[in-house]
């Protein structure tokens, strides 16, 4: 009887309503986490260059991962994708230190702004290289985000620097890591995946650091520590929300990523945000979030003008 009754609680919209709120809560979190994260690289890029910035998060980001392998028991060491966990990697490095250069060399509403178009290239690179059917309804949707990334770059008004060419590029080729995670949670568990990019990344990216390295002060040691922190808790609160809602439940949230560093970069480096940023930020957004609103909308079995 027991049994029953817990079941009939799982399946009730009270339950499932408050399953989305948690994911929502979750979602926040991961927002403001990696706010602060990106935050912590645009402070201490001004003691060490942040292609070290990057790997030393990279070796810390993978002590804190090491408690939960460990938790996780012995065949969560032994990926059934080495090729891909290190192909992805590769990937996941070029695209680390381009937005680490990105977050040191412009304002972070502007970095962050066009971090959005992560979910553009997401769409293109899933109808290019996974065969996934994108109608005109996306495809309008992407057109619209890279309208959003103009008036943010405002080509002939100023100098597109190599900070926005880092951001943007930075934004593709995560898009393309994300795909490739895609195929990687068929086979390999959240913490298998997280442990195992740690590694790759920490040792993919020790070269460039070697080449640029300084030693680092006490403090900015600390901050880069509690960046990997930060960065932890964003990851493991980002699938944590996934898991409990749909992504157009939670979506929304992430575009809080864009007050956080605001307030964190009038507040640290007295940057105030240029309505350009605020402006195409959200268009950027808004596009991501409705190629997202359509992807769980759409069937399989669309026709191509979903």
């Amino acid at each position: 009887m027991a049994r029953n009754v817990s079941s009939s609680n799982v399946s009730s919209p009270g339950f499932l309503a408050s399953a989305t709120t948690r994911g929502i809560l979750f979602m926040a979190l991961a927002s403001a986490s990696i706010s602060i994260m990106h935050t912590g690289v645009r402070y201490v890029s001004a003691d060490v260059h942040p292609f070290e910035v990057a790997f030393l998060r990279n070796v810390f980001t993978l002590v804190f991962t090491l408690p939960l392998m460990i938790q996780a028991g012995r065949s969560a060491w032994r990926s059934k994708a080495p090729k891909l966990q290190f192909g992805r990697s590769v990937i996941g490095v070029v695209s680390t230190l381009m937005w680490f250069y990105a977050l040191a060399n412009l304002p972070l509403a502007e970095s962050t702004s066009l971090s959005f178009t992560t979910g553009i290239f997401l769409t293109i690179g899933a109808a290019l290289f996974l065969g996934e059917k994108v109608g005109l309804r996306r495809w309008s949707a992407v057109l619209i985000g890279f309208i959003g990334t103009l008036i943010v770059l405002r080509p002939g008004f100023h100098d597109i620097g190599l900070g926005a060419i880092g951001a943007i590029g930075a934004s593709a080729l995560w898009a393309m890591s994300l795909l490739i995670m895609k195929v990687l949670g068929r086979k390999d568990g959240t913490v298998t995946i997280v442990f195992y990019s740690s590694l790759y990344l920490t040792l993919l990216s020790f070269p460039a650091a070697l080449y640029v390295w300084t030693w680092p002060s006490l403090e900015t040691l600390g901050v880069i520590v509690f960046m990997s922190a930060c960065a932890t808790a964003s990851h493991l609160a980002l699938t944590t929300a996934f898991k409990l809602a749909d992504a157009t439940a939670v979506m929304p949230i992430d575009f809080t990523r864009l007050i956080w560093v605001s307030i964190l970069a009038y507040v640290l480096f007295a940057e105030v945000p240029e309505p350009a940023a605020w402006i195409g930020g959200t268009i950027i957004f808004a596009s991501a979030l409705y190629i997202t609103y359509r992807e769980s909308r759409v069937s399989p079995q669309a026709e191509t003008t979903e």
